[in-house]
């Protein structure tokens, strides 16, 4: 099933800085990630993407730099810096809230007052 991108769309931080979290990479590895974990659920286009990644960047979260993959071939990695870890411990809470409270209303109210 592939997700609207509306409600993707307030999900994109929360799910780069977790994979970067876990190792650093480069876009089209992020892209396959993503595609795979969410058994093709989200599916990134690399124009769509990069200019997110770069978001990161500016704001700190997110530092780049160039490297040979295993194939020898050169690449931009990203790497989740110290702020970007702060980040995602907040985009962590925020997604937490937001699951809970929108379970609460699909789930008629039950365990509202759990």
């Amino acid at each position: 099933m592939i997700i609207d991108k509306g409600l993707l769309g307030g999900s994109t931080i929360l799910l780069l800085l977790s994979l970067l979290e876990e190792s650093d990479r480069y876009g089209y590895d992020i892209i396959k990630e993503l595609e795979i974990r969410s058994d093709k659920a989200f599916q990134f286009k690399e124009g769509t993407l990069h200019p997110i990644l770069h978001k990161l960047e500016n704001s700190g979260y997110v530092k780049s730099y160039m490297s040979k993959g295993d194939t020898g071939k050169e690449r931009r990695y990203y790497q989740i810096t110290k702020s970007g870890k702060t980040q995602l411990a907040e985009e962590k809470e925020r997604w937490e809230a937001f699951s809970i409270s929108v379970n609460k209303v699909i789930g008629g109210g039950v365990n509202a007052f759990a």
